[in-house]
């Protein structure tokens, strides 16, 4: 087997570092403005994307709403 390049080993840890942060912030309550928009662009092409201050009132109400509903 053999040895990663630092290049490899530090894209490696630089990805695994923000996948760390996104589940810190999710944990806390800090909703993902850029994931969702990846994931509207990727699976909902040309439909609107809501501004964070949208995104940011829409999951707070979901938060506090009784129930759940999912787009996917």
């Amino acid at each position: 087997m053999r040895p990663l390049p630092a290049a490899e080993l530090l894209a490696g840890c630089r990805g695994a570092l923000r996948k760390l942060a996104q589940t810190a912030r999710l944990a806390v309550g800090i909703p993902d403005y850029q994931g969702y928009v990846s994931h509207r662009r990727l699976r909902h092409p040309g439909e609107p994307v809501m501004s964070y201050e949208e995104f940011f009132r829409e999951r707070l109400a979901a938060r506090y709403r009784r129930g759940t509903s999912r787009c996917c």
